[in-house]
């Protein structure tokens, strides 16, 4: 999977990471790529924002969920199971429950789960758990995975430390 890596789809998930903080989400972007390499789909982190013109809270409007839900009703099985999730940061267990089941192919991370809780942990930033932080594939072993991605994954950090800091 190395070789194939899409790195406009990785430029992309940084890219509409930003645009989710600065609308005043959490910043995670994904993206969603066909098996020819054709970027099909693609979103941001809305769960403070809401749905696209909603402007409601949804605590599911994670951009790795959406893309699922719109593969689901947009592609067949083997067009999804040749389909990659490139994404700004690893799945949570909702989000790879839903790719599971969704039976999409793999998923590349630019960052991971582990050095996301070490972030907020240097950062000393406390977070209510809803959820434990597992691995995709604690979640989902079937699915191939490749991340993090080095150099992509600093610039994901910079936008998580910018969003703490506007915390106070």
């Amino acid at each position: 999977m190395t070789d194939s890596l899409n790195r406009e789809a990785l430029e992309l998930c940084v890219k509409l990471a930003r645009e989710a903080l600065e609308a005043g989400d959490a910043p995670f972007g994904s993206v969603l790529v066909s098996g020819t390499g054709k970027i099909l789909q693609h979103d941001r982190n809305r769960t403070v924002t809401g749905a696209k013109g909603d402007m409601r809270p949804d605590a599911t409007l994670h951009p790795e969920f959406t893309l699922a839900h719109w593969a689901m009703l947009n592609l067949d099985a083997e067009e999804r199971a040749r389909a990659s999730v490139y994404t700004s940061g690893e799945h949570c267990a909702m989000c790879s429950a839903a790719h599971a089941y969704c039976g999409l192919g793999p998923i590349v991370y630019i960052t991971s789960t582990a050095q996301y809780s070490r972030w907020m942990d240097e950062a000393g930033v406390k977070q209510g758990k809803v959820l434990r932080d597992l691995a995709i594939n604690d979640v989902a072993p079937g699915i191939q995975v490749q991340g993090p991605i080095e150099g992509l994954d600093e610039q994901v950090k910079a936008l998580h430390v910018e969003r703490w800091s506007r915390r106070g």
